[in-house]
């Protein structure tokens, strides 16, 4: 379950958790997409980049920028194959601002969600509108919050296991509570490394948000929607879609 946040969230922040990122989450359908809408960019900045695959990935053939919150992320995207080809800035998305505009901006792995209030969910919207260049193109993504996702984050249900390249078999669960009231689920993050016993955890929250609340904001914020997509497989949004992906570009 990748995402980033505004506050320090130990299961980016530090080393001893940024090292299970890219062995949870793999390239996947979501990074294809990104890559295909890319196809014509001469230019992309990378909201919330994380380890840097995407980014590094899209620099092989056009300027892009990554920022992200976490060192010891941008620590990682620094020093994979291809890392040298882009820009990492360390800096928050609802506050950086580079003096530049870009062809493509992207915001994905579900980091919108860490934005936990109105306020910081159009500030990050306004930065994405701030840095589109003129018949710009952005794209983000969000869970639907009728897909009710952290009813899985049980223990039971999210117990997983892999292989880390120098600990050996690991294995992980989670663990959730949601807020009716506000949307806003907090969830724990456990590794335990099977050898040693020795465990890794964290604490973090990210927020649920409606399509018609998020319409609003991307209203407020500059940018129009021309697609509502439900996977990023390209199936539109329905209401029982688990994603919500708006693709537009600037008013």
């Amino acid at each position: 379950m990748p995402q980033h946040g505004p506050t320090k969230d130990d299961l980016y922040h530090d080393p001893d958790l940024a090292q299970f990122y890219d062995l949870e989450n793999e390239w996947g359908p979501d990074l294809d997409y990104c890559v295909r809408l890319a196809e014509e960019a001469r230019s992309v900045l990378d909201l919330g980049c994380g380890t840097g695959r995407l980014a590094a990935s899209l620099a092989e053939s056009r300027t892009v920028v990554g920022v992200d919150p976490a060192s010891a992320m941008l620590d990682i995207a620094r020093t994979r194959p291809g890392g040298g080809r882009a820009d990492w800035i360390e800096a928050d998305a609802r506050r950086v601002r580079l003096g530049r505009r870009f062809d493509l901006v992207l915001l994905t792995g579900h980091a919108f969600q860490v934005f936990l209030t109105k306020g910081d969910q159009q500030a990050v919207l306004s930065t994405i509108a701030g840095h589109l260049a003129p018949g710009g193109r952005f794209v983000f993504d969000t869970r639907n919050p009728a897909d009710r996702a952290w009813r899985n984050w049980t223990p039971k249900q999210s117990r997983r296991g892999f292989e880390h390249p120098g600990l050996g078999p690991v294995e992980a669960w989670n663990d959730a509570v949601h807020d009716a009231s506000t949307g806003i689920v907090t969830y724990q993050t456990h590794y335990e490394i099977v050898a040693s016993k020795r465990r890794f955890s964290a604490a973090s929250k990210i927020r649920f948000t409606t399509r018609e609340k998020l319409a609003a904001t991307l209203d407020r914020a500059g940018l129009e929607v021309d697609e509502w997509l439900g996977d990023w497989k390209g199936g539109p949004c329905e209401p029982t879609s688990r994603e919500i992906i708006p693709r537009g570009r600037p008013l």
